[in-house]
């Protein structure tokens, strides 16, 4: 059973009352709503699923082999590294405990701990050459996620939806899967729609309770009763509009409420899993349950996708999993454990369910670890590199981009910004980063910041 934390007429429809009211107060005159829009230009992606791996997955031990690291761990690095916690002072070089081999007909070496992804190398682009803005948690994370390190700024999901709507009008266009357990770092700082309207916010849902929270009322209301308060708020909303015409913050509350109404028929549907084979539960490892918990939030991507739903973004287990300053061997094994096998059966599915060409599948942490040991065994945060999988949507399969020093500290071959990702990303769905804009204030706003970032299209892995 699922629940929907945000959308429902006892929240007062989504998070129209938890973001600001007056959001989209300097873009009056647009009216907006989710219905699908044309892209700038043809492209083979329609929809994302965006896999955040919070914490850092460590590149040297999971897709970046490096001999040179174990031919020198335990020796002193003779360049002083960025370090950002305590414990790496020593600055000495810390070789992965963790085996690699190659994998799919391509020979794409990735570590022995990841064989579910393994098994689609052949499916996946391997960017080995990312870099962020920051080495802390929150604001690498938020950059990943809005284009900046700074917060308030809508989130790609939201940027996505501003410019294509949904094929779904009984669904919001931007969901985000989340561990029931709780939030990973900075919680709903990922998600939010910044100064656009609060119909373009993510809308968390929940794998645990209710089908969907709030969305029906708490107490038993006859059908006719409902129908009718339907009605007359729906008068009164159209009422005032007219009174205040080009009201988007109105005209955002109206649709989410809208929205809520056509959900309560909708909804449950789209999230009943139980006509799910046999075959598909165990594919994502559903009673297994090491697999369960995301490996469900994996199925329910790929189904919300099936539905017509633009952008889900699928959160790992709670905390920072993949945060290994104890321990990069143990704490890499135990996170992969959870999320490998999902993580290879969503792209396994997309493929034989004829969804994979026109959905782009994004596997990323929010920065790299570094190649030198923190406290003995662990590695501490780096922004310089980092590596990301792209699939579907276009992308080269069997594909490696990029590369690391020999070390794997720095990302130096073809390296590629966050930026330079959402470009990409844009691009694959048709949109033009540059002309995606909205109007605040007066300036003309952009995910890439084009004034000023330079981002380009990495055309060479599409």
């Amino acid at each position: 059973m699922l629940e929907m934390s945000s959308l429902g007429f006892g929240s007062l429809a989504m998070s129209c009352l938890t973001t600001h009211e007056d959001a989209n107060a300097s873009d009056s005159n647009v009216i907006h709503d989710l219905s699908p829009k044309r892209p700038h230009f043809k492209a083979p992606a329609q929809a994302v699923i965006m896999m955040m791996q919070n914490g850092g997955p460590g590149q040297m031990d999971l897709f970046d082999p490096k001999p040179e690291l174990t031919k020198f761990s335990g020796k002193i690095h003779p360049e002083k590294v960025e370090m950002f916690q305590p414990g790496s002072e020593g600055n000495t070089l810390l070789g992965s405990p963790l085996k690699f081999r190659k994998y799919g007909r391509c020979g794409m070496e990735m570590a022995e701990i990841l064989p579910h992804i393994g098994s689609v190398a052949d499916e996946i682009c391997l960017v080995r050459s990312m870099y962020n803005y920051h080495n802390n948690h929150t604001e690498s994370l938020v950059a990943l996620n809005t284009g900046k390190i700074f917060q308030g700024r809508p989130a790609l999901g939201s940027w996505i939806s501003y410019g294509l709507g949904s094929e779904n009008q009984n669904l919001p266009a931007y969901i985000v899967l989340r561990d029931p357990e709780g939030y990973n770092t900075s919680g709903t700082l990922l998600w939010q729609n910044g100064w656009m309207p609060a119909l373009y916010r993510g809308t968390e849902v929940s794998t645990r309770g209710t089908p969907v929270l709030n969305l029906n009322p708490s107490k038993p209301i006859p059908p006719d009763v409902q129908r009718d308060n339907l009605a007359l708020l729906d008068k009164l909303n159209r009422k005032h509009r007219k009174r205040f015409a080009y009201d988007s913050s109105l005209e955002a509350r109206i649709q989410n409420y809208e929205l809520a109404a056509r959900m309560q028929l909708a909804a449950a549907e789209t999230l009943d899993l139980s006509r799910e084979t046999k075959e598909t539960r165990d594919l994502y490892g559903l009673d297994n349950p090491e697999t369960a918990s995301y490996g469900l939030r994996c199925l329910l991507a790929r189904r919300l996708i099936e539905s017509g739903v633009r952008f889900v973004q699928v959160m790992p287990p709670k905390g920072q999993p993949w945060d290994s300053h104890g321990d990069s061997k143990g704490q890499n094994e135990a996170i992969c454990k959870k999320c490998d096998l999902p993580s290879g059966a969503l792209i396994k599915d997309l493929k034989r369910r004829g969804l994979f060409d026109s959905t782009i599948v994004l596997w990323t942490g929010e920065f790299g670890r570094l190649p030198i040991s923190q406290n003995g065994k662990g590695r501490d945060h780096n922004r310089n590199a980092f590596t990301a999988i792209l699939a579907g949507g276009g992308f080269k399969a069997g594909h490696i981009h990029g590369g690391t020093d020999e070390i794997g500290y720095k990302s130096v071959d073809e390296p590629v910004s966050v930026a330079d990702l959402h470009a990409t990303l844009l691009h694959q769905l048709g949109l033009d980063h540059n002309k995606l804009s909205y109007r605040l204030h007066g300036s003309d706003e952009t995910l890439t910041d084009a004034r000023i970032s330079n981002a380009r299209v990495v055309g060479e892995i599409i």
